[in-house]
């Protein structure tokens, strides 16, 4: 029974997902850009809503890992530029994993497991094991792209991890991989 409720908690969390997609992709394909410039002044329209969204929709996109967060990363910085993109996605995604941290906290491995498969959960559970320091370990997740870090960060709620900790390595570690996408992102014109 367990096994069902998740499976069908996730596929009404990714229905609603895809939703949303669809109406923010028929909001913006509803218009024809020609340039990149173009999407950025029909998204200047929405004033200060706009990088707002981006922001929600990381910190949301972290705590319902549906999507990669690389692919906001890449939105923010060609909508709003570097910077902006880069700020919006930072505060987003740490946002994102810090509310993950205490959901996985205080809801623990069902919710866990609601989440990511178990053969996920049993992978990297055998891999931190081995790690003779998990601060370390997450600090260089954090750093590098393309590593489970929504899971990692649920998982460190349920591992114990101290908060204080957690959030400090987010701080320090989230930032640069985000930077990066950021630049890269930002030089398309």
């Amino acid at each position: 029974m367990k096994i069902c409720l998740n499976k069908k908690l996730r596929v009404l969390v990714i229905a609603g997902f895809v939703i949303l997609l669809v109406l923010l992709a028929k909001l913006l394909l509803g218009h024809k850009f020609n340039s990149v410039e173009s999407l950025q002044l029909y998204m200047e329209r929405f004033g200060v809503a706009a990088p707002l969204f981006l922001t929600v929709f990381q910190a949301f996109q972290v705590v319902v890992p549906v999507i990669p967060g690389y692919f906001g990363c890449a939105a923010g910085a060609i909508m709003f530029g570097t910077m902006t993109g880069f700020w919006c996605n930072y505060i987003g995604i740490s946002a994102g994993s810090i509310i993950a941290y205490f959901l996985g906290k205080k809801y623990g491995i069902d919710l866990v497991l609601t989440m990511f498969s178990e053969e996920m959960y049993e992978k990297w559970s055998r891999r931190i094991k081995k790690s003779k320091s998990y601060g370390l370990f997450l600090f260089i997740a954090t750093l590098l792209p393309l590593f489970p870090d929504d899971f990692l960060c649920y998982f460190s709620g349920l591992i114990k991890m101290n908060a204080k900790k957690f959030i400090w390595i987010i701080i320090l570690g989230k930032p640069w991989c985000i930077l990066a996408y950021s630049i890269v992102f930002g030089l398309i014109k």
